[in-house]
């Protein structure tokens, strides 16, 4: 039997050699066999690959260990999930559990709130899209209201002047914290007046009060410091309005941010040498609150933390499906698993471990995932030995985002299961189908496939 020719390739390998960020690169690839106790070879052979896990004990320590460093530093402190980060209604239900608000900045994420049976007063509804029914059912039912912009002053209005009731209502600021980006696009300035300008606005219409603020500064902020240069502003402003308004602010909501332990792309530098601990965020806002506030004046402090807490409860089992060279000779791998499932991996490098000891010099390689895009590539500075088909890959700190902007593109959406704090697993979202698909769908039967063969059969 002849075998195929394949051109010899010559690889420059860089294992072990120092860099200049004081490191070496990875001799061993980490091996991880088993999540939360349970053993992936078994999870993949009762739920298929690709696979989300979650572990439930990991997501219950990181959200009070959150809640513990705020709490023993300032008495009057409540969360809010974001469910942006993860609408999951598993992941949801627990951290109700724990004693979290809802968070929520559509009528979508109202909805799936209300279907939980989230009671109003346990609901924050932020966002810049609020349509006018989705309001009025917010006020009807008591859920704290961060407004966005001028119309929605306008809407709130129409709606207190129907219910004949003054509204209690936070706004949204955006401001300059010291960090860049600077995110302008939510709220109401600050620094321009043109928050105050709101505040006005609000007087002079009779049918609303403002009780309290809001902000959010970004995203995965890596300075404290942004976080007390945020309150300070927000506590001056609050005292600003009661001045000239009468009105004390009862909530100081401080919004998210806080980062996780995943890796951004650029950044070189192991995450514990750059990731400040939560303490260090804690210090940073109780601190800045403790001086700006007036004697006997505790007002609530919100915090809308969502990556920090979930993002390392979240893993993904995926497969090698194929392998190959590229043309400059280097080791690609194509895995069932790509940007449709792992939206966050265009700002993110995650952990991938092997789930299995391999053998062999390692290289380094390019890990594609299974769509039809030149864009869906997962990791491309990956060093590795040499995979075969059906080796599996564990990606970690994958719990934030991604099974929110996952899209059904090309492939379905696989299962995502919860190990429980016992070690049981449950399914928490089964694999899609092709019904999941097309349920939405309506195909006029003059389109039917036997319609459309029965007339071109005619013709001929």
């Amino acid at each position: 039997m002849q075998t195929q020719y394949e051109k010899p390739v010559i690889q420059k390998l860089h294992s072990g050699l120092m860099n200049k960020f004081a490191g070496s690169t990875l001799l061993h690839r980490k091996v991880k066999t088993e999540i939360a106790g349970v053993a992936i070879d078994e999870l993949v052979a009762q739920y298929g690959s690709p696979l989300f896990v979650y572990s439930e004990q990991m997501l219950r320590r990181k959200f009070r260990s959150i809640r513990n460093a705020f709490t023993t530093r300032y008495p009057n402190v409540t969360f809010g999930w974001s469910y942006k980060t993860n609408y999951l209604k598993a992941i949801c239900a627990i951290l109700h559990q724990e004693g979290a608000m809802a968070e929520l900045v559509s009528k979508m994420e109202y909805d799936k709130a209300k279907a939980l049976g989230i009671p109003g007063n346990q609901i924050i509804l932020n966002g810049p899209h609020k349509p006018f029914a989705t309001l009025e059912a917010a006020v009807r039912d008591g859920v704290t209201i961060n407004i966005d912009h001028l119309d929605e002053i306008e809407d709130l209005e129409a709606i207190a002047t129907r219910l004949q009731k003054i509204i209690p209502v936070g706004i949204r600021l955006n401001l300059d914290a010291g960090i860049q980006p600077c995110w302008s696009r939510f709220g109401f300035n600050l620094e321009s007046g043109q928050a105050m300008d709101a505040i006005r606005r609000i007087a002079s219409g009779g049918k609303l009060q403002v009780n309290g603020l809001h902000s959010h500064i970004g995203t995965f902020i890596m300075e404290p410091a942004a976080y007390a240069r945020q309150v300070e502003k927000m506590v001056a402003f609050g005292y600003e309005i009661e001045q000239e308004c009468g009105w004390r602010m009862d909530y100081i909501d401080i919004g998210g941010g806080f980062p996780s332990r995943s890796r951004l792309k650029g950044s070189y530098h192991a995450v514990d040498v750059m990731l400040p601990s939560i303490e260090e965020y804690a210090d940073a806002v109780c601190d800045a609150l403790w001086a700006a506030l007036k004697p006997e004046h505790t007002p609530q402090l919100i915090i809308e933390s969502g990556r920090a807490v979930v993002d390392e409860a979240g893993t993904l089992i995926t497969s090698v499906c194929g392998t190959k060279r590229l043309p400059d000779g280097t080791r690609a791998y194509v895995i069932d698993a790509g940007v449709n499932l792992l939206f966050t991996s265009f700002w993110y490098r995650f952990d991938i471990a092997l789930a299995q000891p391999v053998s062999g010099p390692y290289e380094p390689s390019v890990i594609y995932g299974p769509l039809c895009m030149n864009i869906d590539v997962v990791d491309d500075k990956i060093s590795l030995p040499p995979l075969s088909r059906g080796t599996q890959l564990v990606i970690s700190t994958v719990g934030a985002y991604n099974n929110t902007q996952w899209l059904q593109f090309i492939e379905y959406r696989p299962n995502v299961v919860l190990i429980t704090e016992t070690g049981d697993v449950e399914l928490i979202r089964a694999a899609e189908d092709l019904s999941d698909l097309e349920r939405r769908e309506h195909l006029p039967p003059r389109l039917a496939t036997n319609a459309m063969f029965h007339d071109l059969t005619t013709k001929l």
